[in-house]
């Protein structure tokens, strides 16, 4: 099975940044690409950002240009810096492989106030 760790959320005004961590272990050699997922209470899971093992990003429109998602395979370790931050970016947020594995980590959240 594969083990996700989230950290690096934390409660930020609005304009500022936040930088989240992922560790993953386990069974992670089928992983292709990487995602930052995020669950508002208005709205289902979201998809935010992802990256390939080629490193090829993809950004949901809400995020783009304020969020950028890199990743460290030697360390199988994937952040996501955040700036600009909105309070409409206010959720847990996880990392899962894209598409998804059932299981999902604690997520980290983030608060932004205004």
């Amino acid at each position: 099975q594969v083990q996700l760790v989230e950290s690096g959320g934390g409660l930020v005004q609005a304009g500022g940044s936040l930088r989240l961590s992922c560790a993953a272990s386990g069974n992670i050699f089928s992983i292709n690409a990487m995602g930052w997922y995020r669950q508002a209470p208005g709205k289902q899971r979201e998809l935010v950002a992802s990256i390939t093992r080629g490193g090829s990003t993809n950004y949901a429109d809400s995020v783009k240009g304020r969020f950028t998602i890199s990743r460290i395979f030697t360390k199988n370790s994937v952040y996501l810096q955040m700036n600009s931050l909105k309070p409409e970016d206010t959720a847990v947020y996880y990392c899962n492989a894209v598409p998804y594995f059932e299981r999902w980590g604690q997520g980290t959240l983030v608060t932004v106030s205004s």
